[in-house]
């Protein structure tokens, strides 16, 4: 058993492969993350639907978004450590197998508890993919294009992240809340066969404990990034949440130019995650702090911006450009402060943010129906700028990489 988490490196990338091979292979893990969280995500603008064809509340409908949240976030650890052992292309199979299934599921459930059964095993496929997915970056790719891959595949979750939003509304306008599910199943299927085709066997290289999951938690700069990643999170969704009822209720546009709004948010996520990646190779530590200074300056301006839609457009677009990076980087943080057991970090790392997600968007809810939209998003700005201040500071205070994680080989 070794106890210093610089002592074991993962393999690098197999030298028979080709390039481009290696790369195809990082699209389709790339196309997996983002089937699963769009999946995650549809229903939100799908529930009067949903509750309308199932004959439930808008209330009980909304527990297709919570129950797949809480799936996930139990599922990444105990996915991790329950198949630690076992070949991590096998285990993305899987996962991706069990995709396609939730999906077909979800599009032919005749009624809310086959539904519901159909996101828990969204959530259970979820929350292992985000952590197993990401973490096979370093094995697909030569050493120094790492960081790189590992932005593609995050970039996935990036995009589904806000695109989510105004396809769920086009289609629930269009036609059936049900094709949501089988474009989701068709996307899931593709991502299945090119992980099929294109991956190459990556053996486990070691075993994942719960004591080691236990041990992470006592890595004084994983702790941060975990803290980090709560703030960011909750924050994020707290807002996010509401973008459309902020851009119909206070910045006063049409339907058509919110949908616009939203697709410029999110090519702007798109480009920020890649700039992220680059701004990551050369210092963590600012660009974390630095971004989730910006986001909570953005968050915070929107409201006083409302009055010009010009303004709010700009000020959207930063936004997305900064919420493009932040999840590539605070996982990069997690991964940088135990790179041995780096699926032991994105496990813990996606749990935290999913329960983050659920508690932000609740918050958010509460502070909309309470007190109105302009105060839910300064609320959700000051949170981030809290978490700016306080990733500095216990940074400051000795966040520095500690080899204090014991591995089991």
């Amino acid at each position: 058993m070794s106890t210093d988490t610089a002592a074991v490196q993962l393999p690098p990338a197999p030298t028979t492969r080709t390039d481009t091979r290696s790369w195809l292979a990082v699209a389709s893990v790339a196309l997996g993350s983002f089937v699963l969280v769009l999946s995650e995500f549809l229903p939100i603008g799908l529930l009067p639907a949903i509750a309308s064809d199932l004959d439930v509340s808008i209330g009980t409908a909304g527990l297709v978004v919570v129950a797949t949240g809480l799936a996930a976030a139990v599922s990444a650890p105990a996915v991790t450590i329950a198949s630690s052992s076992v070949d991590r292309r096998l285990v993305l199979l899987a996962l991706s197998a069990a995709l396609v299934v939730a999906d077909v599921l979800g599009a032919l459930a005749p009624n809310f508890t086959v539904l519901l059964l159909a996101r828990l095993l969204l959530g259970a496929a979820l929350g292992g993919f985000w952590a197993i997915g990401a973490a096979v970056a370093s094995r697909l790719v030569q050493p120094g294009s790492v960081i790189r891959a590992t932005s593609f595949i995050t970039a996935g979750i990036s995009v589904a992240t806000v695109v989510s939003l105004p396809l769920g509304a086009l289609v629930s306008s269009l036609a059936s809340w049900r094709l949501a599910f089988v474009i989701g199943a068709g996307l899931a299927l593709v991502s299945l066969v090119g992980q099929l085709v294109l991956l190459p066997k990556l053996p486990s290289v070691l075993r994942v404990r719960p004591s080691t999951l236990i041990a992470l938690l006592k890595v004084p700069r994983a702790r941060i990034g975990l803290i980090g990643a709560t703030f960011v999170f909750f924050a994020q969704f707290a807002a996010y949440t509401f973008v459309s009822p902020y851009l119909e209720q206070l910045v006063h546009l049409e339907p058509a130019t919110i949908t616009l709004a939203l697709l410029v948010f999110g090519v702007a996520g798109v480009i920020g995650n890649f700039l992220a990646g680059f701004a990551l190779s050369r210092s963590i530590t600012a660009t974390v702090v630095g971004a989730m200074a910006i986001a909570a300056g953005s968050i915070i301006l929107l409201p006083l911006v409302a009055g010009s839609s010009t303004g709010a457009f700009l000020v959207l677009a930063l936004w997305g450009v900064i919420w493009g990076g932040l999840p590539l980087a605070m996982q990069t943080w997690v991964i940088d402060a135990a790179p041995a057991v780096a699926e032991g970090g994105l496990a813990l790392f996606v749990t935290t943010i999913q329960i983050s997600i659920a508690a932000g968007s609740t918050v958010g809810a509460i502070a909309v129906s309470s007190a109105g939209i302009s105060f839910d998003f300064w609320l959700a700005g000051a949170i981030a700028a809290v978490g700016a201040v306080t990733v500095l500071g216990l940074g400051m205070l000795g966040g520095r990489r500690t080899g204090g994680v014991p591995v089991a080989e």
